[in-house]
């Protein structure tokens, strides 16, 4: 659903799209961080995997914007929103880490669904 939402606010019509509460760079760095984040934490056991294909997606969705009327796609968009993505996908791992560091069953998060 994240990705549904994220892929229509990028896409989606001019009237369709929300006010940016915290600019532009800050909306865009926000949605994405939360993109990385809640990947990383579905899917701990391939986040390498889901992170490159997150970041070619991310240029995808900016390539894009290119058929988009009244949509631009600009190099600097795509580098705040991968960085953002990555540090999302940091922070995923690093919860992880923590879980496992303070007596959570590791294996829960990084074992294999069936």
């Amino acid at each position: 659903m994240l990705a549904a939402a994220v892929t229509f606010v990028t896409l989606g019509p001019q009237g369709a799209r929300p006010y940016p509460v915290l600019g532009q760079q800050g909306d865009h760095a926000l949605a994405f961080l939360l993109v990385g984040i809640f990947f990383g934490l579905a899917y701990p056991q391939r986040r390498w995997t889901v992170s490159a294909v997150a970041i070619a997606l991310i240029g995808l969705l900016e390539i894009l914007q290119l058929w988009v009327p009244g949509r631009h796609a600009r190099f600097e968009d795509f580098v705040v929103d991968a960085l953002s993505a990555s540090v999302g996908f940091a922070l995923s791992a690093a919860a992880n880490w923590m879980m496992a560091q303070f007596g959570q069953d590791p294996g829960a998060v990084t074992r294999p669904r069936p």
